[in-house]
């Protein structure tokens, strides 16, 4: 069975034209959940886990090799590892992904880093429906028109990653803050 197989989701068919958006189930306790589920050998330490609305991003580091070298050749063990903790795993990351998406209401996700390579292996690519004015569409065009990008599309998630590296720090305080009006929301009035 191949690893985007049990991927149909557990809110079936989700958000879409003509559909209302619909809150996605509590992450409460999260973490906690795949540090206990998870198995002990598989990661150096906990995993980094990234949430957001649709998906749920599971990233361990596993022990890199012991490869001497030119930094190319490091790389290609390190990505050799990481190939290695994929084939062995998938199986079990396809289970626990069925018993997390059942309980939180999002597509799994995962990855692994060993040394300096991380790679990314069943992440979601989810469509956005935006309305943008002339002056916006000119920006995509131009970066269309100089081979920055392919498409419109392109163009704009090349935009998003880029505000992305340069605001990461005011980003990062920005979903603290988001997080602590969850967790004051969750408990309700005291």
């Amino acid at each position: 069975m191949h690893e985007r197989a049990h991927r149909m989701g557990p809110r079936g068919g989700g958000r879409g034209p003509g559909r209302p958006e619909q809150e996605a189930p509590s992450t409460a306790g999260l973490e906690a959940w795949f540090t206990g589920r998870l198995p002990d050998e598989w990661f150096e330490g906990a995993p980094e886990i990234v949430v957001d609305r649709d998906e749920i991003l599971v990233v361990g580091r596993v022990t890199p090799p012991e490869a001497g070298g030119d930094a190319p050749a490091v790389a290609q063990a390190e990505a050799g590892r990481i190939a290695r903790f994929r084939e062995s795993t998938r199986e079990q990351r396809m289970a626990i992904a069925r018993e997390a998406e059942h309980r939180y209401g999002r597509h799994i996700a995962w990855g692994a880093a060993a040394g300096g390579t991380r790679e990314l292996f069943t992440t979601l690519s989810v469509p956005v429906m935006t309305r943008l004015r002339q002056p916006e569409r000119q920006v995509l065009d131009t970066l269309v028109a100089a081979g920055v990008a392919r498409s419109r599309s392109d163009a704009l998630a090349w935009s998003v990653r880029l505000v992305g590296e340069h605001a990461d720090a005011w980003l990062g305080r920005l979903r603290e803050a988001m997080q602590a009006v969850d967790e004051v929301r969750e408990k309700g009035p005291l």
